[in-house]
């Protein structure tokens, strides 16, 4: 029996959506890997695009061309260079201030190599349809003190914004916090430190 629920309700149109309830739970064996590729294969079908990216060069490249898209502006390579290692990955930044740079400050001026400035927004808080998102899985960080190997990350216009730990089922949900701990003491900040 299919149920309706309201969505979004005004004067003018009311919005429903049909959910049919599912009728079985699998309690069946899955594995990780098959975890992985149906959430994945979930996201993909809702609208997200799927990316290979398993190294630092290829997420910096990413980024790059999302942020490109979305402000539709072409950065020189000095550009770039300059913009990436002052305002996006700066060394001196911690957790608090990269995080102040996606919640709070989420229009940068890039200084042009004609004297010029530009804002570059990294994330479309007024029209958020514009942003892309995309999930990759299995990125390597060896760049630390230990090689990890994140299971999905969502990219927001190409920052790795969130990131998820599968278990699979009987496994406790703790080893995933205690995973997440364990890559933020040991790589989150690795490399160029976007993560």
């Amino acid at each position: 029996m299919s149920q309706y629920n309201i969505i979004v309700s005004t004067d003018e149109a009311t919005v429903v959506s049909e959910y049919e309830p599912q009728q079985t739970r699998s309690d069946a064996y899955q594995s990780e890997a098959a975890l992985e590729a149906a959430f994945i294969k979930q996201l993909t079908e809702q609208g997200y695009t799927y990316l290979q990216i398993h190294s630092s060069d290829e997420l910096i490249k990413n980024l790059r061309e999302q942020l490109e898209t979305l402000n539709n502006f072409k950065f020189s390579e000095d550009e770039w260079k300059r913009f990436f290692s002052q305002n996006l990955a700066n060394s001196n930044d911690g957790i608090v201030e990269k995080t102040r740079l996606i919640q709070e400050d989420s229009v940068q001026v890039l200084k042009c190599d004609d004297g010029s400035s530009k804002n570059i927004t990294l994330i479309d808080k007024k029209n958020i349809h514009n942003n892309s998102l995309q999930v990759i899985n299995q990125y390597v960080e060896n760049g630390g003190n230990f090689d990890n190997r994140y299971d999905v990350t969502v990219l927001v216009n190409g920052f790795p914004l969130v990131h998820i730990e599968l278990k699979r089922r009987g496994v406790a949900l703790k080893e995933a916090f205690n995973q997440i701990e364990r890559y933020q003491r040991d790589s989150f900040w690795a490399a160029s430190g976007l993560y």
